[in-house]
């Protein structure tokens, strides 16, 4: 192990990521408050859903605006994965789980064209094939070692990454009545046909001899841990990952499907 030129107390604060968290954050206040009222008529301001989403924000924060980006971009791949299950498994939950759900449907009831094309987009096998494919190209070596060269490109991965994952998760939880989750029997089928769609890339990163990808394999080791080790842990990460969340998921919907009360 040597020692590190990372400053491990640096936290990003480019104008485009804070204005835009910020913007993101102004837009929700504005219509959870003022405009509630306007828009939905007699709702009561939630702060749990207020809640929920401020934890969307934050969380989002901490995986590209704190010092786990840079680790991850110049050092360690497996950082890299955990950042990416924040995008994919953590915000995106926490942003639907913070939309109250007369605020959306009023919205999409007044605006048909908005409805009909998120519908189009969370539509399970539209979002499922969305998700896998986003998540898979970026892992392809060429295009991964072109994110991690160009800011540009970094920020257009996590933001397709996060908005397709908003997508993949709304045939479970979607906050709409108008757009409802799909029912509890093919919402499992779905969450074991996500589990299946990331095989393919966690048996590349998990078994391949060689390091995929140039930036670790020339990286200084800030670890006890060689590129292919590296590599591997981030492939054995993100499967865990994706099974714990699955495993979750799954007895979620087990137990909401077995109580329900016309089951």
């Amino acid at each position: 192990m040597t020692d590190s030129p990372i400053n491990f107390s640096h936290w990003h604060t480019e104008p485009a990521l804070i204005g835009g968290i910020l913007f993101l954050g102004w837009i929700y206040a504005v219509l959870v408050g003022p405009f509630r009222t306007k828009i939905c008529p007699g709702l009561p301001y939630s702060g749990r859903h207020t809640l929920w989403f401020s934890l969307g924000l934050v969380s989002f924060y901490l995986a590209v605006g704190s010092p786990l980006d840079p680790l991850g971009e110049n050092f360690l791949f497996f950082a890299h994965m955990i950042q990416h299950n924040v995008l994919m498994y953590v915000s995106p939950l926490f942003f639907l789980l913070g939309i109250p759900q007369p605020l959306i449907d009023r919205i999409l009831e007044t605006n048909p064209l908005a409805e009909r094309v998120l519908g189009f987009f969370i539509h399970p096998i539209i979002a499922g094939l969305l998700f896998t494919l986003v998540f898979s190209f970026w892992h392809f070596g060429v295009f991964y070692e072109a994110a991690l060269r160009d800011k540009t490109l970094h920020m257009a991965e996590h933001l397709s990454m996060f908005i397709t994952s908003i997508a993949m998760w709304w045939p479970i939880c979607g906050p709409s009545k108008r757009l409802p989750p799909i029912r509890y029997g093919p919402q499992m089928l779905y969450v074991l046909a996500l589990m299946l769609g990331q095989t393919p890339i966690f048996a590349a990163l998990t078994f391949s001899e060689d390091v995929l990808y140039e930036t670790y394999f020339y990286a200084e080791r800030i670890m006890n841990l060689s590129p292919i080790e590296d590599q591997k842990t981030g492939g054995v990460l993100m499967k865990l990952a994706n099974m714990a969340v699955s495993v979750g998921v799954l007895s979620s919907i087990f137990y909401r499907w077995s109580t329900r009360e016309d089951a």
